[in-house]
C-alpha cells in the first residue's frame, strides 16, 4: 500500500511592496526612514525628531533594530499551521513589541551618550505579515491605512495631544484642525528608555493594499482621496503621493510604503 501523501497546506497570502521618501519643499534634512522587506513581510515607517541631524539617526537606528530583531526572532516562532494558532499570534505580536522596545532603549542610549542629541525619538509605524494575518504595531503618529472595497480605513491609532482631546470630547474636530498643537505626540521610540506600544492583529485578503505613511503625507490628504490614488502600479503610487503630497505644500519630510496582498 502506498504511503498516504501529507496534507498540502493552505497557500498563504504574498505581500509585495513599494517605498520611497523624500525630503519635502522646506526642509533641508529628511529624518524620514523607511523599510521594506517582502522576503520576510516586515514593512516600517519612522518619523524622526531632534536637532542636530539627532531625528535622522533615531528614525534610521530604529528601522535598523527592528529589522535585526525581528529577523533573528521570527525562527523561533511556533510553526505555522493551516489556521494561525492563538500562540503563534501572541508571540508574534510579542516578537514586534520587544524589537521596538530594543530600538527604543538603543536611541535613548544613543542620546545619553551625545548630548547634544537628548531627547530625540521617531515615530515607528510596523506592518509585519504573519500567514492570512498582519501585526500591526503602531508608537507615534505615522499611520497605517488599510485600502479594500474602495474604502481606505485608518487601522492605527495617532499617539498625539490632539487625539488624546478628540477622544475624551475636549475639542471639536473644528477646533482640532486649528489648534497650535496639532503637531505634539505624546508617545515615541527613544526619548525614554521605556514606550507603551499598541499592537493588533488584523486578517489579510487578497487584494488589500496597506498604505504606510509620515505626516509629512496624511497631513495632505483625505481619506476617501486613497483609494482612487492606490489603484496603479505600487511604485506608480508611491510616486503619485509624495508629488501630490509636495504639490500640496510639502511642509515636512514625505514617506509612503504601499504594501499589496495577493492571494
Amino acid at each position: 500500500m502506498l504511503p498516504r501523501s501529507p496534507r498540502p497546506m493552505h497557500p498563504f497570502p504574498v505581500l509585495l511592496s513599494a517605498g520611497n521618501t523624500d525630503v519635502g519643499r522646506v526642509r533641508s534634512v529628511n529624518q524620514d526612514a523607511f523599510l521594506i522587506d517582502d522576503s520576510i513581510g516586515l514593512y516600517v515607517v519612522a518619523d524622526g525628531m531632534g536637532g542636530h541631524a539627532a531625528g535622522e539617526i533615531a528614525s534610521q537606528e530604529a528601522i535598523d533594530t527592528i529589522h535585526g530583531f525581528v529577523k533573528r526572532g521570527l525562527g523561533a516562532l511556533p510553526p505555522r499551521q493551516e489556521t494561525l494558532s492563538a500562540e503563534r499570534a501572541r508571540a508574534a505580536c510579542r516578537l514586534v513589541e520587544q524589537a521596538i522596545q530594543a530600538a527604543t532603549y538603543m536611541v535613548y542610549a544613543l542620546a545619553e551618550l551625545d548630548k547634544d542629541k537628548s531627547g530625540m525619538g521617531t515615530t515607528v509605524s510596523v506592518l509585519l505579515g504573519l500567514d492570512d494575518h498582519a501585526v500591526i504595531a503602531q508608537v507615534g503618529d505615522s499611520r497605517i491605512y488599510r485600502i479594500r472595497d474602495d474604502e481606505a480605513v485608518q487601522i492605527t491609532e495617532d499617539h498625539t495631544l490632539i487625539s488624546w482631546q478628540l477622544k475624551r470630547g475636549l475639542i471639536t474636530p473644528e477646533q482640532a484642525a486649528t489648534s497650535p498643537y496639532r503637531n505634539v505626540i505624546t508617545r515615541a521610540v527613544g526619548n525614554r528608555d521605556y514606550v507603551e506600544v499598541d499592537t493588533m492583529l488584523v486578517g489579510l485578503m487578497h487584494g488589500d493594499r496597506y498604505l504606510l505613511c509620515s505626516d509629512g503625507l496624511h497631513g495632505y490628504l483625505d481619506p476617501d482621496e486613497i483609494p482612487a490614488l492606490a489603484r496603479d502600479a505600487r511604485e506608480d503610487v508611491v510616486e503619485r503621493l509624495i508629488a501630490l503630497a509636495n504639490d500640496r505644500g510639502g511642509q515636512d519630510n514625505i514617506t509612503a510604503v504601499l504594501v499589496e496582498v495577493q492571494g
